[in-house]
């Protein structure tokens, strides 16, 4: 029999891996990316290779973003402070969780200058959402990412009642925002509109993205409304299951987006080699989940600059290998589907 506390690591694990129904959009994000090939130029000059992008006034060394994930604090002690500051190491802009384990500005202190977003959803008390928006935005959160694909949360396959909860989240809310918070203010609202995108971008004047994108006509309805940008994610296979598959709803949504506003993607990308397919297909950066939280869980904040040097140094070489010097020479050409 295990011991508790081999019991309690399992359930954290589950959770994080966990995604919803039968499972069939977790495994079909990586499997969409496994089946891409590449057409690689030759006779290019790779001596020197370029991954630095700016992403909406950010000036980061490589498009390789920590995506928002719930309760950091269920695999490890410093929570996402340990997070931030393996994300900071290593160069990679950070979304912080609306959900998180600590304070916005633990975060941001720990992020010390390097750029940062914060995820926010729509919750049934409005007010628990915009507090923590605003004590972000004061505490260095230079753009918000509206998750717009949870109207109602997901049922989990793996995730074991009562063993992971969101009292750690619940207890940071009652810290920070009201005392008297309980789990059911921060249930879904399942009326929330994309009308809320530009309420948002007006009350604490900096970018707003939509995350949650895998339609063309969803992406420009988003822009219309006032987003920024736009994140093609189906929440890691833990929502709708059997939606799409983000590597495959990428191309429509870049089309739809034709540059008018950055366009990123998650969900699935595992290597530094996804991460090339992915820009080549058009996605001006990528967001990583379950491996950084794999890496938390492994070895906190050192774990996690390794990993995000290493997924580097993977999309160098692909780069190299591939005959492009510059991600911004990463096009669609690039890349086939494979029969």
């Amino acid at each position: 029999m295990n011991d508790p506390e081999t019991v309690q690591r399992n359930a954290v694990r589950d959770y994080y891996e966990t995604g919803s129904g039968a499972e069939v959009t977790l495994h079909a994000n990586e499997e969409a990316w496994q089946s891409l090939r590449f057409r690689p130029r030759i006779l290019r000059d790779v001596s020197r290779v370029g991954t630095a992008i700016d992403l909406l006034g950010a000036s980061l060394p490589h498009p390789l973003l920590v995506a928002p994930s719930a309760l950091h604090g269920l695999g490890h002690p410093d929570g996402e402070r340990a997070t931030a500051r393996g994300a900071a190491a290593a160069g990679a802009l950070m979304v912080l969780s609306m959900r998180s384990s600590v304070p916005a500005a633990e975060v941001g202190r720990e992020m010390n200058g390097s750029p940062w977003w914060y995820q926010v959803y729509a919750t049934g008390r409005p007010s628990v959402a915009l507090t923590l928006t605003q004590q972000a935005v004061d505490a260095g959160a230079s753009a918000i990412v509206l998750t717009g694909d949870t109207p109602i949360v997901g049922r989990k396959r793996r995730a074991t009642p009562g063993i992971v909860a969101n009292a750690m989240h619940v207890e940071n809310l009652r810290r920070t925002v009201d005392p008297s918070i309980t789990a059911a203010d921060v249930t879904q609202d399942p009326s929330a509109t994309l009308d809320l995108i530009r309420a948002l971008a007006d009350r604490y004047r900096v970018p707003v993205l939509v995350k949650g994108v895998l339609r063309g006509d969803d992406a420009r309805l988003a822009l219309e409304a006032g987003a920024a940008g736009v994140i093609v994610s189906n929440h890691g296979g833990r929502q709708l299951d059997r939606a799409i598959a983000s590597a495959d709803a990428l191309p429509e949504v870049v089309a739809a987006v034709d540059g008018a506003a950055p366009v990123i993607v998650d969900g699935g990308i595992r290597s530094g080699v996804d991460a090339m397919a992915a820009l080549a297909l058009g996605a001006d950066a990528v967001m990583l989940g379950r491996p950084i939280l794999r890496a938390l869980m492994a070895g906190g904040s050192d774990a996690i600059r390794a990993l995000l040097d290493q997924m580097r140094t993977e999309l160098v070489e692909a780069m190299q290998l591939v005959g492009t010097a510059d991600v911004d020479q990463l096009t669609p050409d690039l890349v086939v589907r494979s029969k």
